[in-house]
């Protein structure tokens, strides 16, 4: 196989920023994809219409002229109905963080108890959940440990959409298939890296993201599910650029920068698996069928062309920097 073409694909879990780091890395989403769920943990946080719609506004003059649908989501709190139904018709859900967990998410959620007014209110309002599923425990167990927590959500709201965003573990996969409710994300590195490779041998920063990657069952688990295109499992990069000095340094920021290079990626892992006729499921078809979005028509084409990967992009490095790819993308239409 020497090319491959995938109509409308979509990025479900992505950052954007704001500024001139969105000027920066928003064009470089939007120049290949469809439509991409932006995330609402910015500084102060998206967590009301106005703001969600001035948000809104400053992403489509960053991706300008590309064709690019953004879908919006709010920062999970105590929302009132009457704030929920004025929302809907601008969000494809509400974001939930625990406090603290990840960055920027010092106003999330301190106690799910508490949360559940809202989760019933999302629920009858036919509103997502997007979820951070992850406890402040020892850090290689946080994913398993908040399982049971979607468990329980998954229960007490039958019919609320949730979705697990970027799993990263052999449990996470397996939990698909136990709750109908229940449904994913996983990101690109999390399908090819371990935790070996970040932290093995002299400390890979560019490789550090929350959630951590995990181990090889875990990685193969989340691969296998990806490559056979589980109909509940959708891709979300997680995307999230920072510039070099908050990343080569102490107190090293978390994320890695994958949206450039994403796509053809993909194609690669999947064409190595000889599993090529799952990829436009993955990277689009289940996410249109679990969200109900009908994305801008865009054909990508990719072929069998090597591409080195650029040291950086301004003054973000991305995930295989230097790397030489076998795919590249030959054609937007």
């Amino acid at each position: 196989m020497s090319s491959i073409t995938l109509t409308s694909p979509l990025d479900m879990h992505i950052h954007f920023r704001e500024g001139d780091m969105m000027n920066l890395v928003a064009p470089l989403s939007a120049e290949s994809f469809a439509g991409g769920v932006i995330m609402p943990n910015l500084v102060p946080p998206v967590d009301n219409l106005d703001r969600l719609l001035a948000y809104k506004t400053a992403v489509f003059q960053a991706i300008s002229p590309h064709t690019f649908d953004p879908y919006m989501t709010l920062f999970f709190r105590d929302y009132s109905e009457a704030e929920l139904e004025a929302a809907k018709p601008h969000i494809i859900g509400i974001k939930l963080y625990p406090a603290g967990i990840t960055t920027n998410s010092e106003g999330g959620v301190a106690s799910l108890k508490d949360a559940e007014q809202v989760m019933a209110r999302m629920e009858a309002l036919n509103i997502p959940l997007l979820v951070h599923g992850e406890t402040d425990g020892f850090v290689m167990d946080r994913e398993a440990e908040f399982l049971t927590t979607y468990e329980s959500i998954a229960k007490k709201f039958p019919n609320l959409k949730i979705v697990m965003e970027h799993i990263t573990t052999k449990k996470a996969v397996s939990l698909l298939d136990q709750f109908e409710n229940l449904h994913a994300t996983v990101t690109l590195q999390h399908l090819i890296i371990t935790l070996d490779d970040v932290a093995g041998g002299l400390l890979n920063p560019h490789l550090f993201c929350k959630p951590i990657a995990k181990r090889p069952e875990d990685r193969d688990a989340l691969l296998e599910a990806a490559l056979n295109a589980h109909p509940k499992l959708s891709f979300g990069s997680d995307s999230a650029p920072h510039p070099i000095h908050k990343k080569e340094a102490a107190g090293c920021a978390a994320g890695v920068f994958t949206a450039p290079i994403a796509l053809p990626v993909l194609a690669e892992l999947f064409e190595q698996h000889e599993a090529v006729n799952n990829l436009q499921a993955f990277i689009s078809d289940n996410a249109q069928r679990i969200y109900g979005v009908t994305p801008p028509q865009k054909e990508v084409t990719l072929t069998k062309t090597p591409y080195t990967v650029p040291q950086s992009y301004g003054n973000v490095v991305p995930f295989k920097a230097n790397e030489t790819l076998n795919w590249s993308i030959s054609n937007i239409a």
